[in-house]
């Protein structure tokens, strides 16, 4: 292989905020020496779940092996993941007046035909559901943990306390038709396609209110690596986790 130059569409604040945070981690370890400095292990890190690049590629161009590459990315996918908010901090920032948006995705995945808890029927294609909490401009508050993706919407939804979070706050949360069934303080728009005028109103102005939710997943789908995810099932979570810090850190920035 032979390396080259190129841009990565990331500020260099983050780059520097992941790094200091990889230094304070180091200190905590006493392991301060490694062939790559903080900064450049946070750059390689930043390329491989930006641009999706193999580790054998990204360790190349770093001018480590793959194992120490993959080490690399592990560890500071370990240590955001750890910086990114629990569902009740994200909540807990959410006024009494407004509402918040729940919506799920699918993270597609390299699996064949056998791995059947990972194949969606919905999307037809394997994969894991993460859940979204966003705030009603759509800023995403909280992603949850990755589930196989058969898991229904609003089972995943159950399974990661949402439901009841959102419950116990009384923070009205909408959703769309997946999580029907719900009731809560979900509200979901109605089904059937005869509906009396003021149903059809209520579903277009539902619509309206729900759809910057979709701007959540946009964003954290601008990161390549979920769009077709080669590290292991186990590890998809942490590593929304972490890209969901390194976001805000960049709207912070």
């Amino acid at each position: 292989m032979v390396p080259y130059s190129a841009m990565l569409d990331v500020p260099h604040e983050v780059v520097e905020h992941v790094s200091w945070l990889i230094y304070a981690r180091r200190r905590e370890l006493n392991s301060p020496w490694r062939k790559l400095g903080c900064f450049q292990q946070a750059l390689l890190t930043l390329v491989h779940l930006r641009k999706n690049e193999t580790l054998a590629r990204v360790g190349a161009g770093f001018g480590v092996s793959t194992a120490t590459a993959g080490r690399y990315v592990i560890e500071t996918v370990e240590i955001l993941a750890d910086q990114a908010p629990n569902l009740h901090d994200a909540l807990a920032s959410v006024k009494p007046w407004e509402h918040v948006i729940v919506d799920g995705t699918l993270i597609p995945i390299n699996r064949v035909a056998a791995d059947e808890p990972y194949y969606s029927q919905k999307h037809k294609r394997h994969g894991m559901n993460v859940q979204v909490v966003a705030a009603a401009n759509g800023t995403p508050l909280w992603f949850s943990r990755a589930l196989p993706g058969r898991t229904h919407d609003l089972t995943a939804a159950r399974a990661h306390g949402i439901v009841q979070a959102c419950l116990t706050r009384q923070i009205l949360v909408l959703a769309d038709k997946a999580y029907q069934g719900a009731h809560a303080t979900i509200c979901t728009s109605y089904k059937g396609r005869e509906l009396p005028d003021r149903y059809r109103q209520f579903n277009r102005d539902h619509a309206r209110l729900r759809a910057p939710g979709e701007r959540a997943f946009a964003r954290l789908k601008q990161w390549r690596i979920f769009r077709r995810a080669r590290c292991s099932t186990s590890r998809i979570g942490r590593t929304v986790a972490a890209v969901h810090a390194i976001e805000i850190a960049w709207r912070s920035g």
